[in-house]
C-alpha cells in the first residue's frame, strides 16, 4: 500500500481538515502515519480518532524558548528515522514550523511533498532566528511541493504571490459529509435558546460583549461554552465567568472544557445558534479572511444551526446573504442581543436558516467535495511515477 507520512509540529488533532483529508486518503487505499506533537495551549484531551489505515504517534510538547529548539532538533531526527524506516510516497507538510524538517527529508530521501497552511506566518520579518529558518524553508518546499493548500482565496492569492512558481489550490475547512447531522425538530417559542461557541477561547472570537448580550436578552437565551484557552490568553475563561457573575448571568453561562470532535458535534446537535465572530478590525491577516479557513461556521451548520457571525463583506456575502446567518458588530452587546432577539421571535426563521445550512454542507460545503481536486492530482502523480 502505497504511504503518506503526515509531518506537523502541532497537535494534528486540533486541526479537522488533517483528520479528514487521511480519512479520505485511507478509504483510497493508502497507509497514513501522523508524526506531530503534544498539543499547545492546554488541547491535551484532543486525539485523532480511530481509522484503518492511520497511525498517529507524537513528542511532548514544549514551550517557546532554548529547550523548544532543542526539542524540535530532536523532533526533525525523529522524523527523518521515521522516514527512513516506513519509505513514504509523499510528505504531507502542514504547518509552517514543520517545513525545515520537511524540507530536509524531501531533499535527503526525494520525496514528493504537500504543503497545507492552516495559519498564514505574519509578513513583517521575524526577529527570531528559528522563525526565520522556518520561514525560509517554507519557500523553498512551496516550490518543491507538488501542491499548496491554502482554506481561503485571499490567503491563497496572497501565497501564490508570493511565490508565483508554487502550484497553489483553494479547499476550504469543510465538515465531512458523514458529520452532517439529520434535520431538526421544530422548536417551539418557549424553549430555552441555547447559544453555542466553539474553538480556541480568546478575546477576538469570544469577546465578552457576548456575556453582557445575556443581561439585555430573555433569561431562556443561554450560552455554552467548548473550547480550551491559549497561551496567550491564559486566565481568560476565569475572566469571562466574574463578567457572568458581575452582570448576574452566571446560571445561564456554561463552560465545558474540551472535547472531542464526535464529542462536540453531539453537543452543536443540542444547541440552537452557533456562533463564529471575527473582529471587526484586524492587522492578522488570519482574522482578516477566515471564510473558508473556520471550521466553525461549517460545524455548526452540519448539525442546522442558524449562524451569528460579525457584519463583515467576505461573511456577509457568504453566510448572511444566501439566509443561513445573521451579521451584527461583536464588541456590541446590544448588537448581538437584538440578533439573537430577532432568532428568538422567530423559530421558523431560524429553523429555515438552519436547515438551508445543512442542505448546503451535505450538497456542496463538504470536505469529500472540497478535497476532491487534491485527491485527483495525487492520484494522477501516483500513477504517473508508477
Amino acid at each position: 500500500m502505497p504511504k503518506i507520512l503526515y509531518v506537523q509540529y502541532n497537535n494534528p488533532a486540533a486541526f479537522p481538515p488533517l483528520l479528514h483529508s487521511s480519512r479520505l486518503f485511507a478509504l483510497s487505499g493508502w497507509r497514513i502515519l501522523f508524526l506531530g506533537i503534544g498539543a499547545m495551549g492546554g488541547a491535551d484531551r484532543l486525539r485523532l480518532p480511530p481509522c484503518a489505515g492511520v497511525e498517529f504517534r507524537r513528542m511532548p510538547f514544549r514551550p517557546p524558548g532554548v529547550r523548544q529548539k532543542i526539542h524540535y532538533f530532536q523532533y526533525t531526527l525523529w522524523v527523518m528515522a521515521w522516514a527512513l524506516r516506513w519509505r513514504p510516497v509523499w510528505i504531507y507538510a502542514s504547518d509552517h514550523m514543520s517545513c525545515p524538517s520537511a524540507l530536509l527529508i524531501s531533499w535527503l530521501l526525494g520525496i514528493k511533498t504537500i504543503y497545507h497552511e492552516h495559519d498564514s506566518p505574519d509578513a513583517k520579518a521575524p526577529s527570531n532566528l528559528f522563525m526565520r529558518l522556518c520561514l525560509t524553508a517554507r519557500r523553498w518546499l512551496a516550490r518543491r511541493s507538488a501542491l499548496c493548500i491554502l482554506p481561503n482565496e485571499e490567503r491563497a492569492a496572497r501565497f501564490k504571490q508570493e511565490m508565483p512558481e508554487a502550484n497553489v489550490i483553494c479547499v476550504w475547512n469543510c465538515p465531512s459529509r458523514n458529520e452532517v447531522a439529520p434535520p431538526r425538530p421544530q422548536r417551539h417559542k418557549q424553549e430555552d435558546l441555547w447559544v453555542l461557541y466553539h474553538g480556541s477561547i480568546v478575546p477576538p472570537r469570544l469577546p465578552e460583549a457576548v456575556i453582557k448580550a445575556l443581561k439585555i436578552l430573555p433569561e431562556q437565551v443561554k450560552l455554552r461554552v467548548i473550547g480550551y484557552e491559549t497561551l496567550g490568553y491564559k486566565g481568560y475563561v476565569e475572566h469571562l465567568r466574574e463578567t457572568a457573575r458581575r452582570f448576574g448571568v452566571e446560571n445561564r453561562v456554561e463552560f465545558l472544557g474540551e472535547f472531542s470532535r464526535h464529542e462536540l458535534f453531539e453537543w452543536c446537535r443540542r444547541s440552537d445558534v452557533g456562533l463564529s465572530f471575527m473582529p471587526m478590525e484586524s492587522g492578522d491577516v488570519n482574522l482578516r479572511h477566515m471564510v473558508g479557513a473556520s471550521n466553525k461556521a461549517f460545524d455548526y451548520l452540519a448539525c442546522g444551526l442558524a449562524l451569528l457571525t460579525s457584519d463583515l463583506p467576505e461573511w456577509h456575502e457568504t453566510f448572511v446573504q444566501p439566509g443561513y446567518a445573521l451579521a451584527c458588530d461583536p464588541e456590541e452587546a446590544e448588537s448581538i442581543a437584538s440578533a439573537l432577539q430577532r432568532l428568538l421571535d422567530d423559530p421558523k426563521c431560524m429553523s429555515e436558516m438552519g436547515e438551508g445550512g445543512r442542505q448546503k454542507i451535505a450538497a456542496d460545503w463538504n470536505y469529500e467535495t472540497q478535497f476532491a481536486k487534491v485527491m485527483e492530482c495525487i492520484g494522477e502523480l501516483h500513477h504517473a511515477r508508477l
